[in-house]
């Protein structure tokens, strides 16, 4: 499992972020988009004021999507031709115009989201649930993150753990994640945590999700900041008891018992004897860079295991070599995927086929593993 920040770290990154965010609810009217060397801007009116943020990169994509802009063509004009994009932008504000809700940090614009865009912020989060896991026995944060889109808390609890092979023992644990930007829900899902490696297999089944939608915030046709403590009233607190409820029952025996007899299973299971192939078709199927695709074949052949028990741990043991914790979480979310697929189909190659025959039935194998 990929390392990150102390839970001091990040208690202390959540309370500084809580200290310099500002968040607006904006008719797209009050806003001026602006582009120099290279650089957006974005203003606000704000009464008698103006705010002004540079737009990060996420920001730029729902801009882009809100108006219908395609994607390459907005970052063409933003390269090559800047003043139409910015005549583009301004003119659908206020042809079209709406309100939404612009989250800022540091002086930036991190996200462009609708004005019903419920906050379940970060440092509220992490104030519900550290209670919770202090107060489970045998539990220990092994790993957190806050990234520009993310917040990450990795759980395992060390009294819950099963054999699946000898002196091959996996512990139990949890990870709650959330997205303060509109990149996903908040989520609580169970973790396997394969000791021998230390590799973390976020489990797909029995995750617990938890959507940003709210009410639509009443406004006029001008712009105002919403401030924190508008994000703890009776029904956010009602909210966050529970996602404690959820945290409680997250790390659940009998859901670990099925979920390690389901990992038992991937030992029996071939992908062939093609570890190149397996893992090309595998890339292509979910999207790896060469340099994952190199990290998981290289973790594939030195365990010289062409189960899906042997697939699953050397995706899950590539996470770790990745250099965005956001992007290893994702590889750890696909062991859980692989481990969530149907059984395929076993023994498939034998030593009496050819190898043109044994690589054409590989490639029948994994796709079969990837559908």
């Amino acid at each position: 499992m990929k390392q990150g920040r102390t839970i001091m770290e990040l208690a202390k990154e959540l309370e500084r972020q809580r200290a310099v965010r500002k968040d607006y609810i904006a008719d797209t009217r009050s806003l001026e988009f602006t582009t120099q060397k290279g650089i957006s801007t974005l203003s606000l009116g704000i009464n008698d004021g103006l705010e002004q943020f540079a737009v990060n990169e996420l920001a730029h994509q729902q801009i882009a999507s809100r108006l219908q802009i395609p994607q390459r063509y907005y970052n063409k004009m933003r390269e090559e031709y800047p003043s139409l994009l910015d005549e583009n932008i301004n003119s659908w504000f206020d042809k079209n115009s709406d309100r939404r809700m612009i989250r800022t940090l540091d002086g930036s614009v991190r996200a462009f989201l609708s004005d019903r865009y419920r906050r379940l912020d970060n440092l509220e989060l992490a104030d519900a649930v550290l209670p919770i896991i202090k107060e489970m026995r045998g539990a220990e944060i092994l790993s957190s993150q806050v990234t520009e889109t993310h917040m990450y808390i990795k759980v395992i609890n060390k009294k819950m753990k099963a054999e699946v092979g000898v002196g091959d023992i996996v512990q139990a644990g949890l990870v709650i994640s959330n997205s303060e930007v509109g990149l996903g829900s908040l989520k609580v899902e169970p973790l396997l945590y394969r000791l021998v490696c230390k590799n973390g297999l976020i489990v797909k089944d029995y995750t617990q999700k938890r959507y940003h939608v709210g009410k639509q915030i009443e406004i006029d046709d001008t712009a105002y900041e919403i401030y924190s403590d508008e994000t703890l009233q009776a029904d956010d607190k009602a909210f966050f008891m529970k996602v404690q409820d959820t945290v409680r029952t997250a790390v659940d025996e009998a859901k670990f018992q099925l979920s390690v007899e389901k990992l038992m299973q991937t030992k029996q299971e071939t992908t062939g004897n093609d570890p190149v192939k397996t893992i090309e078709l595998l890339a292509d199927q979910y999207i790896l860079n060469q340099n994952e695709r190199g990290s998981i074949l290289r973790h594939f052949i030195m365990a010289g295991d062409n189960s899906k028990y042997g697939l699953i741990n050397a995706v899950t043991r590539g996470s770790q070599d990745v250099e965005s914790y956001g992007r290893a979480t994702e590889l750890e979310r696909l062991g859980g995927e692989l481990l969530a697929l149907p059984l395929i189909r076993r023994n498939l190659l034998t030593s009496h086929v050819t190898n043109a025959e044994a690589t054409m039935k590989n490639i029948t194998n994994v796709i079969s593993l990837a559908r």
